[in-house]
């Protein structure tokens, strides 16, 4: 090989650099240093042929039938191109993202006693009771888990065997019909309307399928903003208990309100109805994989079970960094901070709806949550729209995955909480306006 003087003058890299470039592919094999010779390629390296792809066809034979729709949840997860405005996305931009707050929370975690030890299988007692205080529930009754979706995931698996049918309201999040459908349930659709799901359509999906759980988002529910209506609080719980069946309430927007929000279903609950998940992710960081389930009676003993066969328990040095934060004078400052800018951006992306785009017209307009349920003139694709939009430079979310079965109407679900900014949104929606104008199936009368 050349000299590293050599190789430094054409490359034009530091002579540091081409040493440590040198000793890495001497660890590997591919070359051979000769004291007073040089260094050489490796008699193994030259010799080497190039790789054939391998043939993996079998393994379609041995897999079987797959979950589906998990490349539609990968999408949700993949940040949008860097020219493109994400009218799409369920995390906080990195300006409203308590990054100092966690770094300070992070390193006081860091300081605490056993903060690398194992946890309690559970999670950790003072973060059990954090999470219990808003049900109105002890501390014994929560477990700590790695994420809201892990939260889902375990209950699913711990209230349900594969092959049993799950109902969900339609639409909901797209997540868990996927995970419902990875767990082998049939996601089973229960119409919802402005104010939540429709009790009495509940009750008869309960005897018309045998159902053992319902699964349902009461609070600033996703896709559509809604908050269950006080007057179908009780009647949806006791169609539950009518139907020996569990509600699992997924309470994930708590802290993305814009006012006061209800309190959990589960804090009416008395008779253990209630499976009640809520994850701190949202309203934080990504990576801030931390949420709690609640549950009473026997059903939380199968859930420690299930997560202790998955994973045993999430990370103590992450549990430990959320409880500092969670406990900390930041942690309001930052909730009142994302309040004001989530109504801002709510407030900007509803009126460029109306200046730019009045054929898109939102259900409601949500009180809290991150995201806006907008209805598109009959015969729309909204599929279609959706990759028409994302040529237009916009990314936003088609309403078809987020119905288990047939949808009714075209919708769209678009997101005020991914731009940088909110004077962003607006583009975004001219850009929108652009793509649907763009559709074969357009028409301007």
């Amino acid at each position: 090989m050349p000299s590293s003087r050599a190789l430094t003058e054409r490359y034009r890299v530091s002579p540091v650099t081409v040493s440590r470039a040198l000793a890495l592919l001497t660890a590997e094999g591919v070359v051979v240093t000769r004291p007073g010779s040089g260094t050489f390629v490796s008699e193994h390296a030259a010799r080497r042929a190039p790789a054939r792809p391998a043939d993996f066809s079998w393994q379609s034979v041995a897999l079987g039938e797959g979950p589906g729709g998990t490349e539609t949840l990968a999408a949700l997860l993949t940040p949008p191109p860097a020219d493109a405005i994400a009218l799409s996305g369920g995390y906080l931009p990195l300006a409203l993202q308590p990054l100092r707050a966690l770094a300070a929370a992070s390193a006081r975690a860091a300081r605490r006693p056993y903060a690398w030890q194992a946890p309690p299988l559970a999670g950790l007692p003072e973060l059990r009771a954090w999470f219990a205080a808003p049900v109105g529930a002890e501390p014994s009754d929560v477990l700590v888990a790695g994420g809201g979706q892990a939260a889902l995931s375990i209950t699913l698996r711990a209230v349900l065997r594969p092959g049993e049918p799950l109902l969900v309201e339609s639409p909901t999040y797209q997540g868990a019909i996927t995970a419902a459908r990875a767990a082998g349930l049939r996601p089973v659709p229960v119409p919802m309307d402005r104010h939540g799901v429709r009790p009495d359509l509940l009750a008869e999906a309960f005897a018309r399928t045998g159902a053992r759980a319902f699964y349902c988002q009461p609070t600033f529910h996703n896709p559509t903003g809604t908050v269950l209506a006080p007057g179908r609080r009780a009647p949806v719980l006791a169609a539950a208990r009518a139907a020996g069946a569990f509600v699992i309430e997924d309470d994930f927007a708590r802290h993305l309100a814009l006012a006061a929000p209800p309190p959990p279903l589960a804090a009416d609950d008395a008779h253990g109805t209630v499976v009640h998940l809520a994850s701190l992710t949202k309203a934080t960081v990504p990576s801030l994989r931390i949420a709690g389930i609640t549950a009473r009676g026997p059903v939380g003993e199968r859930l420690r079970a299930c997560q202790l066969v998955d994973s045993y328990y999430p990370a103590r040095p992450l549990q430990e960094t959320a409880l500092e934060l969670v406990t900390s004078p930041a942690w309001p400052r930052h909730l009142r901070a994302v309040s004001a800018e989530l109504r801002a951006r709510r407030d900007a992306l509803a009126l460029a709806l109306a200046v730019h785009l009045p054929e898109a017209v939102p259900d409601t307009l949500p009180g809290g949550g991150m995201h806006m349920w907008v209805g598109l003139p009959r015969g729309t694709d909204d599929v279609a729209l959706a990759d028409a939009a994302r040529a237009h430079g916009v990314t936003v979310g088609a309403g078809r995955p987020y119905y288990p079965a047939e949808p009714p109407a075209p919708r769209l679900r678009l997101s005020y909480n991914a731009t940088p900014t909110a004077e962003d949104l607006a583009e975004g929606v001219r850009r929108l306006a652009r793509a649907l104008r763009s559709l074969p199936s357009w028409d301007a009368s």
